[in-house]
């Protein structure tokens, strides 16, 4: 599936890679007004009122930044659509195979999530004169943190408004949040919520308040049940607008997880090079299709790449070009990547903050020592499902020189929902 296109273009991030420190190349791999009625399906009202569209006043929404500084985190909605728990609780029973309830594998393909955007609101003001000069320092560069949640847990939207070559953050401005339930049927619009300045918000699932970002928390009558939502946020101050995905998955749901750069990608630094001309890199032979099988047998996937957090789309990109299972993607939360030490500590959280959820991935790849050391900490096991491309863990993990090596096994493998 392909996202729509957004306003940011490559070109703008190719003169960033331009005008970057020499360590910079190296720091982008991997080692080193209201809404109607609260939930509304587009088109099944009229929308905002006249009065909404020329004030643009926020009331009380989610992820609101008080003239305090204070976060808050309660929805505008009062009403969601009368299936909504009912959807929920069919799904949970579609996903409960057999003899472990507890279980949720992919049984049948992931949806295709390939529905357009929605149509874009109108245009309001500015609610600060700053921010009619901080868009014109540049193309956006907004990006969705994708995430899993489980059932029980708070899902938040998360996503950061940022514009420039200095990816000036955008403080302080309305943003309409959307959602595609299960990635098909009718949008939704959710409610609507405000970018924050820098610490306004505390720390949630790992996203540290850096300034410019949304958290909207997904209010309680608008559940979200298990499956892949596709979400959209818009910046009423111009339109432009930013997507990613939710997976709502039960503990010990099985997925595998990947490192990107030269354990998919055919060497560490392409994707450096590849941005500079302007081309989506290349995936080692046999990769995809064996990730794919992974998939196709129930797994989740889940990318786990130590570039910076501007490069997010391109990393969709590459997945979805290069035939990869879609799945949840995380960078590093910063414009700079991280190497060695701090590329492991950035993973061994990410590992961290999935056991807390029950989810524990069942092999993962990577290229690195950063990747291996991570894997090491998460206690993956059994060591032969630590699969290293072209690399000799030291902790006893799997070398394989091509993806070649994996076709047979991955075919022989059980189908977890049989």
């Amino acid at each position: 599936m392909r996202l729509p296109p957004r306003p940011l273009t490559r070109a703008a991030l190719t003169t960033c890679a331009l005008a970057c420190t020499p360590l910079a190349p190296l720091a982008c791999t991997d080692d080193g007004g209201e809404a109607d009625g609260g939930v509304d399906e587009i088109g099944a009202t009229e929308g905002e009122s006249a009065e909404d569209e020329s004030t643009g006043e926020s009331g009380t929404e989610a992820g609101t930044t008080t003239e305090e500084g204070e976060s808050e985190s309660t929805s505008e909605g009062e009403s969601a659509d009368a299936d909504t728990s009912s959807e929920g609780s069919e799904s949970a029973d579609d996903t409960t195979t057999g003899e472990d309830p507890g279980f949720g594998p992919w049984c049948d393909p992931p949806p295709e999530c390939d529905e357009p955007s929605p149509p874009a609101p109108p245009e309001l003001d500015w609610e600060h004169f700053s921010s009619s000069v901080i868009v014109l320092s540049g193309d956006p560069n907004h990006r969705f943190r994708d995430m899993f949640y489980v059932p029980g847990e708070t899902p938040w939207l998360m996503a950061k408004f940022t514009y420039g070559l200095i990816d000036k953050d955008l403080e302080d401005e309305r943003v309409d949040v959307y959602l595609l339930r299960d990635c098909e049927g009718p949008w939704e619009l959710l409610g609507e919520a405000w970018t924050t300045e820098e610490g306004d918000h505390p720390t949630v699932e790992g996203v540290e308040d850096s300034g410019g970002w949304v958290y909207f928390e997904v209010p309680a009558d608008a559940e979200l049940a298990l499956g892949r939502h596709r979400v959209h946020m818009v910046v009423r101050g111009d339109q432009t607008s930013v997507e990613g995905f939710i997976e709502v998955v039960e503990p010990g749901t099985p997925l595998f997880l990947s490192d990107v750069d030269g354990t998919l990608t055919t060497f560490e630094t392409e994707e450096f090079v590849d941005l500079l001309l302007d081309t989506t890199p290349d995936a080692h032979p046999f990769a995809a299709a064996n990730l794919q099988v992974l998939q196709d047998k129930g797994y989740h996937a889940m990318y786990l790449t130590a570039r910076p957090e501007w490069l997010v789309d391109r990393t969709r990109e590459f997945v979805e070009e290069r035939g990869f299972p879609p799945g949840i993607i995380h960078t590093t939360l910063n414009t700079t990547g991280a190497l060695g030490g701090e590329a492991e500590d950035y993973k061994t959280d990410e590992f961290a903050m999935l056991e807390a959820k029950g989810l524990v991935p069942t092999y993962v790849f990577g290229n690195t020592e950063s990747d291996a050391a991570a894997y090491e900490n998460a206690g993956i096991e059994p060591l032969e499902h630590r699969i290293f491309y072209q690399y000799d863990d030291v902790h006893g993990g799997r070398t394989i020189q091509s993806y070649g090596e994996l076709s047979d096994e991955f075919d022989g493998l059980a189908d977890l929902c049989e």
